[in-house]
């Protein structure tokens, strides 16, 4: 028998096992209730057809057409099918355990990433098939590389490489550490202090291939911190990272939960206030004239309170934040709907289990918005916020073919969503049942 080099036994293994299935010439969908989501309300097309050609929708048929005998049909008749969901707030690299401090002392990057490909599948199969992740160890970057060139399943991912804050930060790496432990993170760790430092700390994620950039300008929950809800970033520290990211062609998304670091992140001029638990009507008001999204991540705050009433599930520090912030995320989410706030759709996956996403539209349901404006949320919006409205959000001619197909009717009942029975990612079917 033939020895192989490590190596070469690789290139052998990726060379007879592809998880990119060949694509068919012409792909038929026949669908039941189509969903493009174009309409402003909820306006279901019955028997249709979508044809896929090389991972865009070529055409929107009425009836249930065919092609040659060389073209694959796929049989949805039974279901509704609407675009591919888009989750603009996820942390693919970890995932909430008992032990998740600890793991921060005692995993490598390797061992950082191995799981993460279980929680990007998971939420690929959800029926989520473009993310934003929000921050991590850098991971993220790669994990997105592998997934683009196919070595892996998972959903297209946005990310943002390592997050921003000032010392003591949501972002500090070091927060709750032993004092000898702390040593000084500076920009490269995303501590920045300064409008220079800032500058510094947005031109390493864009060198590190980051697609956008994260702050926090207010403390957070699962930091080892007291507060989670004070101002913890100046107003030109936030203008200097947004004039830098815009000059290299970034957007700025900020997490924050206290009103004041919610207000001079948008008048610094970020495009989406994260959580946004605390936020008052002035704020509103200013997220209405600059044009601010929101991602209310409701089931990160469901799930936080939940957990922190497990004895010794967050560190002394973290719990008593759970238990007060957690619970008014919804009640926040529904005044903003309200009050006309911008909404996408997100969920902060990884504060709870990985592939249970579609919770958050029940929750933004029980709060007040329509069942079909959550699914805009969802796929129109969301392509807004990520810049990709020419490739996502609606299903017709030259957009990608990013479909998921339910049971049932989820404009009339939202569990529906979390029910998903297939999932195609730019022409290629990752589910079907």
């Amino acid at each position: 028998m033939l020895a192989l080099r490590p190596s070469a036994l690789v290139a052998a293994l990726l060379c007879s096992f592809s998880l990119t299935p060949a694509l068919a010439q012409k792909t038929y969908l026949h669908c039941g209730r189509l969903l493009d989501m174009r309409a402003a309300k909820a306006q279901p097309q019955t028997e249709m057809t979508l044809v896929v050609e090389k991972g865009r929708v070529v055409a929107v048929q009425p009836g249930y057409t065919t092609g040659s005998a060389a073209d694959q049909v796929i049989d949805l008749k039974n279901k509704t099918v609407l675009p591919g969901l888009i989750d603009c707030h996820v942390h693919l690299e970890g995932e909430t355990s008992k032990d998740s401090f600890l793991k921060e002392l005692t995993e490598n990057p390797a061992d950082v990433a191995f799981g993460s490909l279980d929680h990007a599948r998971k939420t690929l199969l959800a029926g989520f098939t473009t993310v934003r992740d929000l921050g991590g160890s850098g991971v993220n970057v790669a994990l997105r590389n592998a997934v683009n060139r196919g070595q892996v399943v998972g959903p297209r991912i946005f990310t943002a490489g390592k997050a921003i804050s000032g010392t003591g930060g949501h972002m500090d790496p070091t927060n709750g550490y032993r004092q000898d432990l702390m040593g000084l993170p500076g920009p490269a760790d995303g501590v920045a202090n300064g409008p220079d430092q800032c500058r510094q700390a947005v031109r390493e994620q864009y060198k590190r291939g980051s697609d956008l950039i994260k702050i926090a300008s207010t403390g957070g929950v699962l930091s080892v911190a007291k507060d989670g809800s004070s101002a913890q970033m100046t107003e030109e520290e936030i203008k200097a990272v947004v004039e830098t990211a815009r000059d290299l062609g970034l957007k700025v998304a900020c997490h924050a939960h206290g009103a004041e670091g919610m207000k001079r992140a948008i008048r610094a001029g970020v495009v989406s206030i994260e959580h946004g638990t605390l936020m008052d009507d002035e704020t509103m008001k200013l997220m209405k004239k600059f044009g601010t999204w929101y991602v209310p991540t409701i089931t990160a705050g469901k799930s936080v309170a939940d957990s922190a009433r497990i004895p010794n599930y967050y560190p002394p520090l973290v719990t008593p934040k759970a238990l007060s912030i957690g619970p008014k995320l919804q009640t926040t989410f529904g005044k903003a709907y309200k009050a006309g706030v911008k909404i996408a759709f997100g969920t902060d996956a990884s504060v709870y289990r990985h592939g249970v996403n579609a919770l958050e539209f029940q929750y933004m349901v029980e709060a007040g918005m329509p069942a079909y404006e959550a699914l805009r949320a969802a796929t129109v919006a969301a392509a807004e916020l990520l810049g990709q409205t020419d490739n996502l959000g609606t299903l017709e001619a030259g957009k990608l073919a990013d479909v998921v197909a339910v049971d049932g009717d989820p404009t009339q009942d939202i569990t529906a969503m979390q029910r998903v029975r297939f999932v195609m990612k730019q022409g290629v079917v990752y589910r079907q049942q």
